[in-house]
């Protein structure tokens, strides 16, 4: 086995990095311990879209709420609502549904 030059302290890779005192942006995301549980429940509200819009407005709420943020979830949500796909009790459902869903990470 290879000896360390500094003997009596952990290897360099051990070390922290430097820059570890800087602040993470922390962003409202979808909680991904719950993400099947939210999936079901998504899948149980746009139902009542058509076949062709199902799959697509479901995919997208998950994708863009797992990766960018719950706000911008909630934007693709209005913006869907504002084109007449769906309506306004489905839109109040679906924000709070994805926002039930959140936590900061």
């Amino acid at each position: 086995m290879q000896a360390y030059r500094n003997k009596g302290r952990k290897p360099f890779y051990y070390e922290r990095p430097v820059d570890t005192n800087q602040q993470r942006l922390r962003i409202k995301r979808l909680d991904m311990r719950r993400s099947d549980e939210f999936n079901y429940l998504l899948s149980r509200e746009v139902q009542a879209l058509p076949e062709n819009v199902r799959g697509a407005i479901k995919g997208s709420i998950y994708a863009i709420a797992s990766r960018k943020g719950s706000k911008e979830a909630k934007d693709y949500v209005l913006k869907k609502h504002e084109e007449g796909i769906i309506g306004e009790k489905l839109q109040h459902r679906l924000i709070d549904l994805i926002f039930d869903y959140s936590k900061y990470r």
